[in-house]
């Protein structure tokens, strides 16, 4: 095999190992009870570093919501509710940022999940 076929070879094996991990992480339900203290740790730094990341980034939901507004509803509804939506979503996401990180302890809601959909701002809706 060629020297490019074994790293093609390599990198869809690793894909589709992480997809398998994602997978099954997702439909395995996770409480404090079962875990170990290892995923329970993880748990905590992910909701701490989410909650921290929320808290620095909240102002992006601003244009963001300008943004998709604008591209879902046409330019006028862009310019007259996106600004409103954004400052809605700016003053929830940065609160739930400022939640997650006074709360990052406790395994709630869920297993350390996030308190707000999409967890960051940058993702998708």
């Amino acid at each position: 095999m060629s020297r490019r076929s074994l790293v093609t070879l390599a990198t869809l094996t690793l894909l589709t190992l992480g997809c398998l991990q994602q997978r099954a992480h997702a439909t395995s339900m996770h409480t404090v009870d079962k875990a170990s203290a290892q995923e329970i740790v993880d748990g905590m730094a992910t909701k701490l570093s989410r909650g921290i990341a929320n808290t620095a980034t909240g102002w992006g939901e601003f244009p963001k919501q300008i943004y998709v507004t604008w591209n879902e509803d046409g330019p006028t509804r862009g310019i007259l509710i996106g600004p409103l939506k954004g400052i809605g979503m700016t003053i929830a996401r940065t609160l739930s940022g400022v939640g997650e990180v006074a709360t990052f302890f406790i395994a709630w809601p869920g297993f350390f999940d996030p308190y707000i959909d999409p967890p960051f701002v940058w993702q998708k809706e």
